[in-house]
C-alpha cells in the first residue's frame, strides 16, 4: 500500500480538495483528511487498473506496477485495503462527514462504471470496429466517469469540509467536471490517441478549461490556486 501511494504522481486530486476548502472560506487544515482519502481511493483504482485482467500494465510512474512487484493477489488485496482506508480517513473530516462519505462513494462507483465501459470498449475494438458516431459518445462517458468523477469528488469534499454552502459545492462540482475533461483531452494530445482530430481536441481543452475557470467566479473566497492549476494543466508535458 505504501509502495503504491508513495511512487509519486501529480497529487492533483488532493490539491484540488485542499484548495476547494479555501475557496469556500475554510482552511487548508479542514480538508486534510478528505484530501488524503481521495488520494488513497485514486491509488486503489490505479492498482486494479494495472492488473492483467484490466490494462495489463507492467510499469507506472517509472517503476514496476504493484502486481508485477508483489503479485496479482497482493495487488488486489492492497487495492481493497486502500479503498477501505479511504473511507476510514474521510470519516475524520471536521464537518459534513456523511455528505463527504456520500460523495466519495458516489464518485467511487462512477469510476468503476467508467472502467467497465472502458474494458468493454477495448474488447469490442478487438472484435469489430465501432461506428464513428458511437465511439465519441462512449468515450465521453468514460472521460466523465473514469477521469472527471474523482476531480468532482475532490472538489466537493473539500468544499464540504470547508463549510461551503450548497451553491458553493455545486460551483465546485462544475469546475471539477470541466477541469477533469480538460485534463483528459490534454492527455489525448500528449498520447496522440484521442477520439477527435488534434485541432478539435485542442479546442475542447480550451473550451473546458474556460468553463472550469468561469465556474470559480461563483465562489466567495480565494480561488487563485484553483485558477492557476487549471491553466497549468494546459500544455503540460506529462
Amino acid at each position: 500500500m505504501r509502495y503504491a501511494v508513495g511512487t509519486g504522481g501529480k497529487r492533483i486530486r488532493p490539491l484540488i480538495c485542499l484548495a476547494s476548502a479555501v475557496a469556500v472560506g475554510g482552511r487548508v487544515e479542514d480538508a486534510k483528511y478528505p484530501a488524503a482519502a481521495i488520494e488513497l481511493l485514486h491509488n486503489y483504482t490505479l492498482i486494479h487498473d494495472d492488473l492483467p485482467a484490466m490494462d495489463n500494465d507492467r510499469e507506472r510512474r517509472g517503476k514496476p506496477t504493484v502486481w508485477v512487484k508483489f503479485g496479482e493477489a497482493n495487488a488486489i488485496l492492497a487495492g481493497d485495503a486502500l479503498l477501505a482506508l479511504a473511507y476510514q480517513v474521510a470519516a475524520k473530516a471536521p464537518r459534513n462527514i456523511a455528505a463527504i462519505i456520500d460523495v466519495l462513494g458516489e464518485k467511487g462507483v462512477g469510476v468503476v462504471q467508467g472502467q467497465v465501459e472502458d474494458v468493454a470498449c477495448s474488447k469490442s475494438e478487438v472484435s469489430k470496429p465501432q461506428t464513428s458516431n458511437v465511439k465519441p459518445q462512449t468515450d465521453d462517458f468514460i472521460y466523465r466517469h473514469k477521469t472527471a468523477d474523482l476531480f468532482i469528488a475532490a472538489a466537493a469534499m473539500g468544499g464540504l469540509a470547508g463549510g461551503g454552502s450548497d451553491a458553493d459545492v455545486a460551483a465546485l462540482r462544475e469546475f471539477a467536471l470541466n477541469l477533469g475533461l480538460a485534463f483528459q483531452y490534454e492527455d489525448d494530445l500528449l498520447d496522440g490517441d484521442g477520439i477527435y482530430p488534434p485541432d478539435e481536441t485542442e479546442r475542447l481543452v480550451r473550451e473546458t478549461t474556460a468553463a472550469a475557470v468561469a465556474a470559480l467566479d461563483q465562489l466567495p473566497c480565494d480561488t487563485t490556486f484553483l485558477r492557476e492549476l487549471a491553466h497549468k494543466l494546459i500544455g503540460r508535458k506529462v
